[in-house]
Parts: structure tokens; C-alpha cells; sequence
């Protein structure tokens, strides 16, 4: 679940006829006044502030959307097939940030809490935890 970070009073703050599209909306939103919309109704206004908040948005371009995602992850792909899956999570901060799991063990502790599952911290105090 994503953490709300835009408040409804953080609303106020900003001009009327603004536009938030929240990425987040497939994981809940991080904009409090979010709520799913679809392309066929795709946003809705609070406080004077337009929210667009379609799921899956890279479903619209699906085509160019997959391009992008395999062109942005191949090389750490490619990393973890070179070094192995240890020697990439110790020399790689990027691949260690993304985990969530590792050795069968929930290593993020807001993916574990999300769920109601056990977060192991024997990585406490790695640069990954």
C-alpha cells in the first residue's frame, strides 16, 4: 500500500485548476483524496484540484510501455545473471534497495506490515533494510 503523501489539507495549498495524477492509485494512492477512476471517466475534482487516477496506466501504451520497462530493468537483469543474486544485492545499493524478498525472508518491512506478514531484520542495518 502506498503511504499518503498528499493530504486533503495539502489541498488548500494549491491553485485552483491544478492537476495530481496519482501513479500510485493501483497500490491505494499517495494522495489522499484519490480514488481509482478509468479511462472512460478519468478524473474528478476536490478543493479545485483535478485528480486523475486511472489504474494501470501504462496499459494505454502497452506496446511502449513494455519497451520502456525491459530497457530500464534488462541491465540489472543482465547484472544478476553475470554476478549471481548475492554479489548484486551486496555490490549493487540499486538492486539491494529493491528488495522485498531474499532467501524465502520479507526484507521490507513495509511490504511485511502491508500484508500482516513477518519482516525478518536480520538485515537491519544494511544499506538494503
Amino acid at each position: 500500500k502506498a503511504p499518503h503523501l498528499v493530504r486533503k489539507e495539502d489541498l488548500a495549498r494549491m491553485k485552483d485548476g491544478s492537476v495530481v495524477v496519482d501513479v500510485a492509485i493501483d497500490q491505494g494512492g499517495c494522495v489522499e483524496t484519490s480514488r481509482p477512476t478509468t479511462h472512460s471517466d478519468p478524473t474528478f475534482v476536490v478543493d479545485g484540484v483535478t485528480h486523475y487516477c486511472v489504474a494501470n496506466m501504462p496499459g494505454a501504451v502497452s506496446r511502449t510501455s513494455t519497451f520502456a520497462l525491459c530497457n530500464a530493468t534488462f541491465p540489472w537483469v543482465q547484472c544478476m545473471a553475470n554476478e549471481g543474486i548475492d554479489a548484486s544485492v551486496a555490490n549493487h545499493a540499486a538492486i539491494a534497495h529493491g528488495l522485498n524478498m531474499y532467501r524465502g525472508a520479507i526484507v521490507n518491512r513495509a511490504v511485511a506490515e502491508s500484508f500482516g506478514l513477518p519482516y525478518d531484520d536480520r538485515f537491519a542495518g544494511h544499506y538494503w533494510s
